[in-house]
């Protein structure tokens, strides 16, 4: 056990013992909600990894999109799920987000106390398709300020989350969080951290990331995407508790060990001090979770899909666990496509319906996700199997 000096400052001592709680107190996935390429649930992601693919779309529904791939979520009918009451008001993202946390909740979320629970979600900005179609709007009408004012809410980042609370009657934490490919596992961490420290007795996190003509030009014209690789997009969201404080008779779905990120500039330190970055991040997530560097995982790689990215993912894979046998890669670029700042929450729901399938090793306990951003940004989490034998 290590010991804290009695000189550190009082402020500093709490600070450490709320980082050891956080690192040692296993989180339970006790529901989720998904919308992905696949369909709904984790069901359908885990029944199209075992057919063969369609080709992707090349651009979107109408006239002005790139010639790009992409693999929208199939299947998504908010009314369905929502009702049609106030729909029109609401951004795809907005769309995405509130039926996935109706269908994690399973309408679950009122027996719960409201004050105490809450939503932490990632994004990259929000819905990039209402910021567009309200930002073009002040360019194109008569007068800048001739824009339709109840469009303005859906462009702020924040209105997926807000609206959601709202929406189910949840008055506790409720948090966005801009991180790119990091986003769903900064939402993760952000989450674990808060019931940990006892800000919340049940939290929905994940990620978020809508298919828009704005986005698909950005990524057309960056050339970011590997050639063969295409755009989707998705929303995740899990319901999370502390380990033992689950109602009886609900099951486990997976526990989050651990959730470390790190960083290395790319432009000053080059990409090969970036893949040794995450690989240090690899073992430490490990050695925090309790698990030996040994332990046979499944390993889910969120940069698959992104030139030169992929490339540094991989050698930081290699360095940190070795050779990784194929029938434990578990990759969803070529399922659902990039989705960016859902990406960590899809590989998570890509892991959990692996596991529910009955698929992988019967030796596999754990998964490992990992997450690299342009900027240098690195992140991996620990998933722990509910039940391995």
């Amino acid at each position: 056990m290590t010991g804290t000096s009695l000189l550190a400052p009082a402020g500093s001592t709490r600070q450490a013992d709320r980082e050891d709680r956080a690192r040692t107190v296993p989180i339970d996935i006790l529901g989720h909600g998904v919308f992905s390429a696949a369909g709904c649930g984790t069901d359908a992601i885990a029944a199209a990894r075992t057919r063969p693919q369609p080709p992707a779309a090349t651009g979107g529904p109408g006239g002005g999109w790139p010639e790009l791939a992409v693999r929208p979520v199939t299947g998504f009918d908010p009314a369905a799920v929502l009702g049609r009451k106030g729909l029109s008001r609401l951004s795809r993202t907005d769309q995405l987000v509130m039926a996935a946390c109706t269908l994690a909740t399973d309408g679950t979320a009122a027996a719960r106390v409201a004050a105490r629970t809450g939503i932490v979600l990632g994004t990259t900005v929000g819905s990039t398709g209402a910021q567009e179609a309200f930002f073009r709007d002040t360019f194109v009408q008569h007068r800048p300020y001739l824009v339709n004012p109840s469009a303005f809410p859906g462009t702020l980042m924040n209105s997926a989350a807000g609206r959601t609370a709202i929406r189910l009657g949840l008055t506790g934490v409720n948090a966005t969080v801009a991180g790119g490919p990091l986003a769903a596992l900064h939402a993760l961490r952000y989450a674990r951290t808060a019931l940990v420290n006892g800000h919340a007795d049940r939290l929905l996190a994940g990620g978020v990331e809508e298919l828009s003509q704005a986005a698909a030009w950005a990524w057309r014209q960056s050339g970011a995407l590997h050639p063969t690789a295409a755009l989707g997009e998705g929303c995740g969201v899990f319901v999370l508790e502390r380990a033992g404080s689950a109602d009886q008779g609900r099951s486990v779905a997976g526990q989050l060990l651990a959730c470390e990120i790190g960083y290395a500039d790319p432009a000053t330190e080059g990409p090969l001090r970036v893949a040794r970055r995450l690989a240090a991040v690899v073992r430490r997530a490990l050695r925090r979770s309790g698990l030996p560097a040994d332990e046979p995982v499944a390993v889910a790689p969120g940069a698959a899909a992104r030139r030169g990215w992929s490339a540094v993912e991989r050698r930081a894979l290699r360095e940190a666990l070795g050779a990784i046998p194929a029938d434990r890669l578990v990759r969803i670029d070529t399922l659902l496509g990039e989705t960016y700042g859902a990406s960590v929450a899809l590989q998570l729901a890509a892991v959990l319906a692996r596991w529910q399938s009955g698929a992988g090793a019967s030796r596999e306990r754990a998964a490992v996700l990992t997450a690299v951003g342009p900027d240098g940004s690195i992140g991996a989490a620990v998933i722990a199997r509910p039940d391995p034998r």
